[in-house]
């Protein structure tokens, strides 16, 4: 199996202590970015400028990553491979890079994403959600960008954009992020321009 970066969503912060041990028993090498949760919600009602809120929102990726190590994950502070499944401690890396653009529709969706593609592995998004969901329909397989609260707006155009393999899914049911984690089809969207079809 092709290693895994693993997006760990804000909104699961109230599982994390019964996922953390299910994100260290992957079978293949996974770096867990972590969401901002309460932290960036805390950002958003402050509603401070676009520099400011960027940094701000990296900052609570950060503080949500260090629980998610209290709990039992390893921290890293570099976007690689780690050997063991770990949680990537984003500030100081994104600052020194500063890859993306500052804007609340770049959110750690898409700074997941970045770092996917960086270390050329696939992304996994674990969410509250089933995936991207299109007139109350469930879409499978995404081919473009769409309107949609279940990803940020950035995320399916990067992902396109540099051919990165993205699935979503709903880490709240039983049993799912542990079947993804081990490469097994699970219900969600897929995002894979492997398998696009060529535009007109």
């Amino acid at each position: 199996m092709r290693p895994l970066v693993v997006k760990f969503g804000g909104s699961l912060l109230d599982l994390a202590p019964v996922l953390v041990p299910v994100l260290r028993a992957a079978p293949r090498p996974v770096l867990v970015v972590p969401g901002g949760g309460p932290f960036a919600d805390a950002v958003r009602r402050l509603n401070p400028g676009d520099d400011a809120a960027h940094w701000m929102a990296c900052a609570a990726m950060e503080q949500y990553g260090l629980y998610l190590a209290d709990l039992g994950l390893p921290a890293v502070g570099a976007v690689g491979l780690p050997p063991t499944p770990s949680v990537l401690l984003p500030y100081r890396v994104l600052r020194d890079l500063d890859p993306l653009p500052h804007a609340w529709a770049v959110s750690s969706d898409t700074i997941a994403a970045w770092c996917a593609d960086r270390v050329g592995a696939d992304l996994l998004l674990a969410k509250s959600v089933d995936g991207v969901m299109v007139g109350g329909r469930l879409v499978e397989r995404l081919r473009a960008p769409v309107a949609t609260d279940a990803v940020d707006p950035c995320l399916v155009r990067f992902a396109l954009s540099r051919s990165l393999v993205v699935r979503l899914v709903n880490a709240r049911v039983p049993g799912r992020l542990s079947r993804a984690l081990a490469g097994e089809p699970v219900p969600g969207t897929l995002i894979d321009p492997r398998f696009l079809e060529p535009s007109a």
